[in-house]
């Protein structure tokens, strides 16, 4: 019986631990929008020109851009930068022991990042660099702390630096401030991470608005399809009911 309720104590606790392992700063919301075709094609010029550097998309073709309105030369014009064909998978050229060796660990690969990690986690992350000169990258990261990855996109948002604020006997980080601007303002920078998020998500899943529409159609056939065999139920038992 003793046994039976440590078991029964530890079950109940799971839940409990689970959040706690989850527990971190809080989200941003992506301003993802699957339908915003333009903002796919900027997050999409994004990615090949800041990520497809060191991270794979090794379950993506580039001619898939096609279902983002891009043309097959636009393709080879302004996104073919690491493959010779457009229908060659998003892959770089860097070895992974190389990788390992300059970041601690091999970048890994994007085509589903969307979907394991969230675009809300991603949108945050990808906004939340700071400088710390104890890291060998000479970055720190509030949602992924110590992270490997530095900040490709410093150029662009600038340097970040952190500013403390006592909670009892400890300092504990309060926000990022701003010390050295990049080339675009912060909003301006936000509206580029999101449109990468937006990208980033619709990479994760190329079909997801097809499915949905498909989904529709097929609730749709279902309703109509339940009317009529209804009736039909209806006019075959007439004579028994």
């Amino acid at each position: 019986m003793k046994r039976l309720k440590n078991f029964l104590f530890l079950l109940a606790a799971i839940p409990v631990v689970a959040f706690a392992s989850e527990a971190g700063p809080p989200l941003d919301k992506a301003p993802v929008n699957l339908a915003d075709q333009e903002s796919l094609q900027r997050g999409a010029r994004m990615f090949v020109n800041y990520c497809l550097n060191c991270h794979s998309a090794g379950a993506m073709r580039y001619t898939r851009m096609q279902d983002l309105g891009l043309t097959e030369d636009q393709i080879k014009q302004n996104l073919l930068f690491a493959a010779e064909k457009p229908g060659e998978l998003m892959k770089v050229s860097m070895p992974k022991a190389d990788a390992k060796a300059w970041f601690g660990a091999a970048p890994p690969d994007l085509s589903v990042v969307a979907r394991s990690r969230g675009p809300d986690w991603l949108y945050t992350y990808l906004r939340s660099f700071y400088r710390d000169d104890s890291r060998p990258t000479g970055w720190n990261n509030v949602v992924f702390d110590k992270v490997g990855m530095p900040h490709v996109l410093w150029s662009l948002q600038g340097e970040m630096a952190p500013v403390y604020k006592k909670e009892g006997e400890q300092e504990v980080l309060d926000h990022l401030q701003l010390v050295k601007p990049g080339s675009v303002t912060l909003a301006e920078y936000d509206a580029q991470v999101g449109d990468l998020v937006n990208y980033l998500t619709w990479m994760g899943e190329p079909a997801q608005l097809q499915r949905k529409k498909l989904g529709l159609i097929v609730l749709a056939f279902l309703a109509i399809f339940f009317v009529v065999a209804y009736y039909l139920k209806k006019e075959f038992w007439k004579d028994i009911h």
